[in-house]
């Protein structure tokens, strides 16, 4: 593939990276792979989300990273299994009185699909596996100290307009853990539209929705994001930036917040 038509700067996370634009054909492929959650496609996002106004008295914040290899793996002609893996690492300040400061990382969520390489003859893309929580915090305050264990699923559909559409969900309950923290029994629905609009370029909406069953209490934030799919040097990348809105959130959690994130994609030669 060949990419020496001028230059654009892509900027994002940190630091700044003279950046190629590629085939436009190439660039909204692997655009339309990435609205995928189990595309054929390796792909190592490092996702920054910054939530403000954090606490009872509104003064705290939190700069999450997250690291989410996805890599597909073929299991024989008809299937593949798909590892997305979320290691967090965390920064927060004064998220309650007395608080503090707190960086390290956070507990892995790893969710492994099995999923048909051909959609349905509707158009359906789906997987179904097993999600787990490992307690790999290095502060109380950044994890959950349980081990968790539970389903998880996706379902989506995309069309020759270029729109991408779906939904994923889990439930993680706590199997074992300190028997002094609170035990888990967490829904996570994420409902997903895409449009792919040329370039490599994709406007998307989501809800992060998430319902604990203990607390009974929902965290349901707007993510709306553009990504635009291009090169630095030989690595084929997508940057992406958007902002944050929670329409429901406990009394002490954030009320908006902003994300960025860079992808690294390995496509098939």
């Amino acid at each position: 593939m060949s990419c020496r038509r001028g230059h654009v700067v892509a900027v994002l996370l940190v630091g700044a990276s003279a950046a190629l634009p590629c085939r436009a054909q190439d660039a909204d492929e692997l655009a339309k792979q990435l609205s995928n959650p189990v595309a054929n496609l390796i792909s190592v996002p490092l996702q920054l989300n910054w939530d403000d106004r954090i606490g009872p008295e509104e003064d705290g914040d939190r700069y999450l990273l997250n690291v989410q290899p996805v890599i597909p793996i073929s299991i024989g002609d008809d299937w593949n299994l798909i590892s997305r893996t979320i290691l967090p690492i965390i920064s927060q300040r004064d998220i309650f009185p007395g608080a503090g400061s707190q960086t390290g990382i956070g507990d892995i969520t790893q969710s492994l699909f099995f999923s048909p390489k051909q959609p349905t003859a509707g158009g359906w893309v789906w997987g179904v596996g097993p999600v787990f929580l490992i307690p790999t915090a290095s502060d109380d305050l950044l994890g959950t100290d349980q081990w968790g264990l539970g389903p998880t699923a996706v379902v989506l559909r995309q069309t020759k307009a270029g729109w991408t559409y779906g939904a994923l969900a889990n439930h993680i309950w706590s199997v074992a853990g300190d028997d002094d923290r609170a035990d888990i029994s967490n829904t996570f629905l994420q409902p997903f539209l895409a449009k792919g609009i040329g370039k490599g370029r994709t406007l998307s909406v989501n809800f992060e929705s998430t319902y604990d069953w203990k607390a009974e209490q929902w965290t349901v934030p707007i993510n709306l994001t553009y990504a635009k799919v291009s090169k630095v040097g030989h690595q084929m990348v997508s940057y992406t930036g958007g902002v944050r809105y929670y329409f429901d959130a406990p009394d002490t959690g954030a009320e908006w917040g902003l994300r960025f994130v860079l992808t690294l994609l390995y496509p098939k030669k």
